[in-house]
């Protein structure tokens, strides 16, 4: 059955990039446009340029026939209706905001795929049994807000609302202004889950609840935001897991004083003792292996003068793997490594934890499916973790979810370099369609 679709969607004596993959490169093109001023594309939560966005995108769907709703926080919904709508509904999509001067693939790829998808499967095989839903969330990066997942966090409930009020964005401006200004939002808190929409088939119907308990599966398509596909020549990702990861900021303090007359033998110097530190988390990684990665991305140093010993560092930590036990494992023995460098160096040492996000393993069943699709349409894959948070993590303990992935090219993502070539991205949403049509139509 899979093997006859798989063969279907693309036939190895048929060129690569046919009608549905222009039809999503386009898509992709067409989204980049909305973004502010700058390099690469620049949109962010809640300003003029992911309004536009998520607006073209209402207009394209309902366009292509589609039924489309957007919820109380800005998410953007596709729908094919089955013939079964007492069945849980198929999902798939990504987030359409980005990072600053980020690229135009990190998220658009998998909503441009999954509204191309949906239409190639309707035109093609008509109504499915179960009900497709292709979706663009809101937000997923946090680069606006102090937050992540704001959309996807919406719809399986890891938030209710009500932190609109408080949270704030650089300049002061809070979520639950900068949604007034878009003109969504008004009564967003609700213990109400939605399980249908009343939209009808290409009208755009506005402000339903984000919350949901008709999801069936999650399917999200991703780049790989990582090397590791292009180094080992590898079409297609089929991830296993997203990683857990832990966050901390480390506060090492010893005793600032002068350069010139202090004996090296009596310095208690917060710098050279975060320097053991990190060169310990280094080593102690290393010898861990993988999938297990840990990274200090920020050091500040006080007082910061080129002729003072410093009395206080900080520096943040993040660790992360695929499996809880050894996530902790590791950060149970490095915490205790930076105790015992500051003990002997006669440093004092706060941790202070600043995020814990469990891993999030993807569905066996969903997983297998993918694997057996790459092999019908003979394409090259590899199991592999996902080191990178996605929206697929918020669904995984709650329904069937599934990621694919396709190259980036040298791993660059967040960036104007960001790149996948026409023929990954094709690849990628010929899995993705297959995927979708056993998960709707049989």
């Amino acid at each position: 059955m899979a093997a006859d679709y798989g063969k279907a969607v693309c036939p190895m004596n048929a060129p690569m990039i046919q009608a549905p993959a222009q039809e999503m490169l386009k898509l992709l093109e067409e989204l980049a446009v909305f973004s502010a001023p700058g390099a690469g594309v620049t949109r962010l939560l809640y300003t003029p340029e992911w309004s536009r966005a998520q607006f073209f995108l209402q207009e394209r769907m309902a366009g292509l026939g589609l039924e489309v709703v957007s919820d109380n926080v800005g998410n953007v919904y596709g729908k094919l209706t089955g013939r079964n709508p007492e069945d849980k509904v198929i999902l798939t999509g990504s987030h359409i905001d980005t990072v600053i001067n980020g690229g135009k693939y990190d998220g658009a790829y998998g909503i441009a795929a999954a509204v191309t998808a949906l239409h190639y499967l309707q035109q093609t095989f008509g109504q499915p049994l179960r009900t497709l839903k292709a979706v663009s969330f809101c937000e997923e990066e946090g680069s606006r807000f102090p937050l992540t997942f704001w959309g996807s966090g919406h719809v399986t409930g890891l938030y209710d609302g009500s932190e609109a009020e408080a949270c704030a964005d650089s300049e002061g401006v809070t979520l639950e202004a900068a949604m007034v200004e878009c003109g969504i939002g008004m009564g967003i808190r609700s213990d109400k889950a939605e399980s249908g929409d009343k939209s009808g088939s290409g009208t755009v119907g506005m402000g339903s609840t984000a919350r949901r308990n008709d999801i069936g599966a999650f399917v999200e398509l991703h780049i790989e935001q990582g090397i590791i596909l292009e180094k080992t020549a590898k079409q297609i990702g089929v991830v296993q897991a997203i990683a857990g990861q832990r966050r901390f900021m480390v506060e090492v303090c010893g005793t600032a004083n002068h350069a010139g007359t202090t004996p090296m033998h009596m310095r208690q110097d917060a710098l050279a003792g975060a320097a053991e530190m990190l060169l310990a988390l280094e080593g102690l990684a290393a010898e861990a292996g993988e999938p297990l990665v840990a990274t200090s991305g920020r050091l500040e140093v006080l007082p910061n003068t080129p002729n003072v010993i410093p009395g206080e560092v900080l520096f943040t930590l993040d660790i992360r793997h695929s499996e809880e036990e050894e996530l902790e494992a590791f950060c149970d023995c490095i915490l205790a490594a930076f105790k015992g460098i500051a003990a002997r160096r006669g440093l004092t040492l706060k941790i202070m934890p600043r995020l814990s996000a469990s891993p999030a393993p993807m569905d066996g069943g969903l997983t297998g499916m993918l694997e057996s699709i790459c092999r019908n349409q003979g394409r090259t894959y590899r199991n592999m973790v996902s080191g990178a948070g996605h929206d697929a993590q918020l669904f995984a303990p709650q329904c069937p979810t599934a990621m694919i992935f396709v190259p980036s090219r040298a791993g660059i993502s967040h960036s104007p370099e960001e790149y996948s070539s026409p023929e990954e991205l094709a690849a990628g949403l010929d899995v993705l369609t297959a995927l979708l049509y056993e998960l709707a139509y049989k």
